[in-house]
């Protein structure tokens, strides 16, 4: 078992790599694979979380974060909570996931444009890996809302 069979897998660097809902089996090779921290933008569903995420990860020895977003109402709030959470853990390797990798595109991708110089190209095409031909107006109206939040504050 390795992280790169987690559903939706994708290797953005050495230190970072998003998902969909690890098993309990991929957050151990996690572990093993030397991750330190995980974030967790998924909300609770029985059906699709892990009964207790922040004890299994913790209990590897990996710091845990959860910021559930909800998926029909995505906040502003949110991405911040995200975007302060990676500055502070940003030198750490990280798995970040939500259930299918949506909502950590969609998050990964402002935050990269508004940290790590990327253009909105760049943000647009990392994200389309996930989302092409996904159609979901909440989102696409909370992603503008905050790309031109922070084009004003450059």
């Amino acid at each position: 078992m390795s992280t790169n069979e987690i559903y939706n897998y994708i290797q953005v660097s050495d230190q970072l790599i998003t998902g969909g809902q690890p098993t309990e089996e991929q957050l151990r090779a996690a572990a093993e694979e030397g991750f330190e921290a995980v974030i967790n933008l998924a909300t609770l569903d029985r059906q699709y979380s892990l009964a207790d995420e922040a004890g299994l990860v913790m209990s590897l020895g990996m710091d845990y974060t959860h910021i559930p977003v909800d998926w029909e109402n995505p906040q502003e709030s949110d991405f911040e909570a995200f975007d302060q959470r990676m500055k502070q853990i940003k030198a750490r390797k990280i798995l970040l996931h939500c259930a299918a990798n949506y909502r950590a595109t969609a998050f990964y991708s402002l935050y990269a444009q508004k940290n790590l110089g990327w253009s909105e190209e760049q943000a647009e095409a990392f994200r389309a890996q996930i989302w092409k031909g996904s159609h979901y107006p909440v989102w696409e109206e909370l992603i503008a809302r905050i790309r031109l939040k922070h084009s004003k504050e450059k």
